[in-house]
Parts: structure tokens; C-alpha cells; sequence
């Protein structure tokens, strides 16, 4: 209920109507209207097209980034959304501040998953992705990216991302953002 709320208070801040916000985004107005009646949740994909058309970062767009922020963030406190289609959980380890540059998120992918993010949700942001376990493929543009734990990819992003991980093993990693 918290996220639909927050997508149809993102697009009604714009004065965006819901043809504005399909157009942008490449998602279908039904979809749209079913999301924000919370008739359905988003997956990943759909999250990353929403992102690209308001200019946000995923932590952001599903919380509102708060002026003020507390030193130490419980594990207890740190905001968890789950994508069940495709085995895909994202936790908030240092969620977006107005204060604060950077956010962290630790993710976890099933095995076999892919997710596609068509456009950056913020063009250039600095990406460090450290893998802590399992494998992952990244392809960033057309360059592909192929990682084992323990591995660090650092990149400032331009273009699509795809992530996948193999039908044998999952992948969990820390993506610090700057």
C-alpha cells in the first residue's frame, strides 16, 4: 500500500497524468493504474523503467528521503522489498539522505534470474557492486561482466544494465552508490 501511495503521489507532484508517466516510462497506463491502486506490485524491471522516467534512484523512489538521519541504521530498520517473480530481495543498508551522498543495498538473485534495466535511473551515477557470493554477469551497455565472489565492479552508468546469474547458482552482493 506504502509504495502505490508513493507512485501516485511521485506522478501527481509532476502534474504528470497516467498517459505522461507511460510514455516516459515505456510501462502501460492499465499497469500504471493497477500499481498505484495497489491491485499489483511492480517488479524490478518495471521499478528500473519508473526510476529512469523520474530521475531517481530505486531507494528513493519507494522512501522518501528524509532531511534529518539517524548514525547507525538497525539491521531491524533497514527497508527490505522482494520481488517473487524472479527471486529478487533488496535491502536498504544505508538508505538515501538529503544529507548524504551515498546509499548502500545489499541484493540477493536466485538462481537463473535476469533483470533488465532499459536506462539509468540517474545518468552517471558512480556504482561500486562487490560480489559476496555466487555468480553474476553484468552487462553494462554492451560489455559484459563476469563475476565471482569476492569480485569488484566500479562504473559510473550511462546506458542499460542487465543482470543475470546462472541456472546453477544465485548471487549476493553490496551495491554502494555515489
Amino acid at each position: 500500500m506504502q509504495l502505490a501511495a508513493r507512485l501516485r503521489g511521485l506522478r501527481a507532484e509532476r502534474n504528470w497524468s497516467l498517459d505522461d508517466l507511460a510514455k516516459r516510462s515505456g510501462v502501460s497506463r492499465a499497469t500504471l493504474s493497477r500499481m498505484e491502486n495497489a491491485e499489483v506490485s511492480p517488479t524490478a524491471s518495471v521499478l528500473g523503467r519508473l526510476c529512469a522516467a523520474y530521475g531517481l534512484t530505486m531507494s528513493r523512489l519507494m522512501r522518501l528521503a528524509e532531511e534529518e538521519f539517524e548514525p547507525v541504521v538497525r539491521r531491524e530498520a533497514q527497508w527490505v522489498w522482494r520481488d517473487r517473480e524472479i527471486a529478487f530481495e533488496r535491502r536498504s543498508l544505508s538508505p538515501p539522505n538529503a544529507a548524504l551522498s551515498g546509499e548502500v543495498i545489499e541484493c540477493s538473485l536466485g538462481p537463473g534470474t535476469r533483470i533488465v534495466y532499459p536506462q539509468p535511473s540517474k545518468p552517471g551515477l558512480e556504482h561500486h557492486l562487490v560480489l559476496v557470493e555466487g555468480a553474476l554477469t553484468l552487462a553494462i551497455g554492451n560489455i559484459r561482466h563476469e563475476l565471482a565472489a569476492g569480485d569488484c565492479l566500479r562504473y559510473q552508468l550511462h546506458g542499460s544494465t542487465e543482470f543475470e546469474t546462472p541456472p546453477f547458482s544465485g548471487a549476493r552482493y553490496i551495491l554502494f552508490m555515489v
